[in-house]
């Protein structure tokens, strides 16, 4: 019959008796162990990761708002009307015409009565980018 060890024994039927071999506190009289307050550790953790994700998420939407605005580009200028093949690197202007169509043109916007949509050169990648 197996006899029933008190509580405040650290028994093991492999070690025996082994409560001075165990990092923790085995015995009544032995120091409490006390949980540290980690809320504080949390919260700070927290605020710098979310403040952190905020700036990166700003940074992806200014490059997302800056790559529409360029497709925005390309497609004004890749859907007007033009009868010659550009020459990348040259500036050319968007102007609409009187039928309400765009056109791209050499003729500069001041040599133009035209309205002026914008000017852009073409770049090695064939996309349009706007002249300021």
């Amino acid at each position: 019959m197996e006899s029933k060890k008190p509580d405040n024994v650290v028994y093991s039927e492999t070690e025996g008796y082994n409560a001075s071999l165990m990092s923790y506190a085995t015995s009544v009289g032995a120091p409490v162990i006390q949980i540290e307050d980690v809320v504080a550790f949390k919260s700070r953790g927290i605020r710098s990761v979310n403040k952190e994700f905020e700036n990166k998420f700003n940074e992806l939407k200014i490059q997302y708002d800056k790559l529409m605005k360029e497709y925005e580009y390309n497609e004004l200028v890749y859907s007007a009307k033009f009868a010659f093949e550009p020459v990348i690197g040259e500036i050319y202007h968007l102007y609409r015409g009187a039928d309400g169509i765009n056109f791209l043109s050499l003729i500069a916007p001041f040599e133009c009565s035209r309205e002026h949509l914008g000017s852009f050169h073409l770049n090695s990648d064939k996309k349009w980018v706007i002249v300021e």
